[in-house]
């Protein structure tokens, strides 16, 4: 099972980077009212909302190799917000995104919003709306058994393997200061790539919230006890369509007080950590 859905991730992210640079509908498709701005009016009249989602994340994105569907909290949660603005839960387009090309994909007019594990930051908060955080997760670290780390003090001076463009790096470098320790660091565009690293010995750990590396374990790897920095995961959108981000986080909130997202946490077997 393993092999087939990082097979798929692989598969799925060789057109992602197509995505990117427009080769999805052009900006001209893009639903909008008059203003130019995306509303809650423009994507009903539309009948459809496009979405960006993980492709490789299981639990949360994740595209199947062999049915091509979509599946995770995140898909469930953009099926929700379909039915509630098109009347269908199926009136949704997903585009498979990564750390790196959420945010391109969103300011292009590529995707609406986007629902994959964006964690909320004030510098992010700048250039994009975000809604209240529909689940809180921390980062942690995936590593080899072989090699017999059992804390973070085990890993100084050693290579740790992050994703382009993710907040990883920065929180690493504040909590390596905290433990007077170092790392060193290699980035890559991918989750799975960063998994290939690590079995490769390429990198000492894979690191990034521990929700995503539970879909990375296999035999031969483990994740270490230790989490820190919590993350909260708030859905985006493009930083003028501030009355669709409204209506958004009012779902978030009737969600989240109502139990429908405690229902699709456990659904996947998610636990958040801000309980």
């Amino acid at each position: 099972m393993k092999k087939k859905w990082l097979l798929g991730a692989l598969a799925g992210l060789m057109t992602l980077s197509l995505a990117a640079c427009g080769g999805g509908s052009s900006s001209s498709d893009k639903k909008s009212d008059d203003s130019g701005s995306t509303t809650v009016a423009s994507l009903k009249k539309a009948g459809k909302i496009k979405v960006g989602v993980k492709v490789d994340v299981p639990g949360f994105g994740y595209q199947d190799p062999d049915t091509k569907k979509n599946e995770g909290m995140e898909v469930d949660l953009a099926h929700k917000i379909a039915k509630e603005i098109t009347g269908s839960e199926d009136n949704v387009e997903f585009v498979g995104v990564t750390a790196k090309t959420r945010g391109p994909l969103l300011d292009n007019g590529e995707v609406d919003m986007d629902i994959a594990t964006f964690t909320i930051t004030p510098e992010r908060k700048k250039s994009y709306n975000f809604t209240a955080p529909y689940f809180t997760d921390e980062i942690g670290f995936l590593v080899r058994k072989d090699d017999g780390f059992k804390s973070i003090k085990d890993l100084d001076g050693k290579t740790i393997g992050v994703a382009q463009t993710a907040t990883t790096k920065q929180s690493l470098e504040k909590k390596a200061k905290e433990e007077g320790i170092s790392f060193k660091y290699s980035e890559f565009a991918s989750y799975p790539e960063l998994k290939t690293a690590l079995t490769s010995k390429r990198i000492d750990a894979f690191s990034v919230d521990k929700s995503i590396l539970f879909g990375y374990v296999d035999d031969k790897t483990e994740i270490l006890g230790d989490g820190f920095a919590p993350q909260e995961y708030g859905i985006a959108t493009k930083k003028d369509n501030t009355e669709l981000s409204d209506y958004l986080d009012k779902l978030i909130k009737k969600w989240k007080e109502d139990g429908t997202m405690k229902e699709i946490l456990d659904k996947w077997k998610l636990e958040d950590a801000a309980k």
